[in-house]
């Protein structure tokens, strides 16, 4: 005589349930992680975007996360796109005024002046005061480089046909300012297939 199989209570198979339901979780959780982990392929044979990359990292490094470790200065950012919106401004009188010519010459020649002033004066900021750094901070309140009255210059140098990408950070405004500097070989950065390791590289910039 056949013996009857017992069935599972109710609350076991609750628990299997929401067991399978764990599990699909953590392999989506892991999913999620594979698809972040993801490496960035490059041409390593396109200086400027070499350089680009590894700007952007350095940049994240400090200034994104829950946490940053520093805070960015948007001061002379903020005077860049005002000089620019107002160039365009400019621009766009000369372009769309209803004034016919010829007696919008004068109108147009102010704005035409106008426009090559500001570009003028943006193009020297970017030459002179901005030059190399990719971030400039607002005084840092933890770390080494704290100091109450002086952001951070955060700049970098990849020459043309060189492999070597240089980090080099100082106070702003401060001559002859103390700083730190640190160079890679981009073959310790980028595999022979263009492959970027951002992990390895961010641990190497919060060092």
């Amino acid at each position: 005589m056949a013996k009857k199989k017992k069935s599972s209570p109710p609350e076991a198979k609750a628990t299997e349930v929401v067991e399978a339901e764990e599990v699909e979780d953590n392999d989506e959780v892991n999913d999620d992680e594979e698809d972040a982990l993801e490496l960035l392929q490059v041409d390593t044979g396109d200086i400027i975007k070499l350089k680009q990359v590894l700007d952007e990292t350095v940049a994240g490094t400090y200034l994104d996360g829950e946490q940053p470790l520093l805070e960015e200065d948007h001061a002379l950012e903020n005077v860049k796109l005002s000089l620019m919106a107002l160039a365009c401004m400019f621009a766009v009188v000369a372009q769309f005024s209803p004034m016919p010519f010829p007696e919008s010459r004068m109108m147009l020649g102010v704005c035409c002046v106008s426009y090559f002033i500001l570009s003028g004066i943006l193009q020297l900021l970017v030459t002179f005061i901005e030059k190399d750094a990719i971030i400039i901070t607002k005084p840092p309140t933890s770390g080494k480089f704290k100091r109450k009255d002086k952001g951070l210059r955060i700049r970098t140098d990849m020459p043309r046909f060189d492999e070597h990408y240089t980090l080099i950070i100082e106070y702003e405004g401060v001559p002859d300012s103390p700083y730190t500097k640190e160079t890679w070989s981009v073959g310790k950065l980028f595999d022979v297939e263009g492959m970027f390791d951002e992990i390895f590289f961010m641990e190497e910039v919060e060092a």
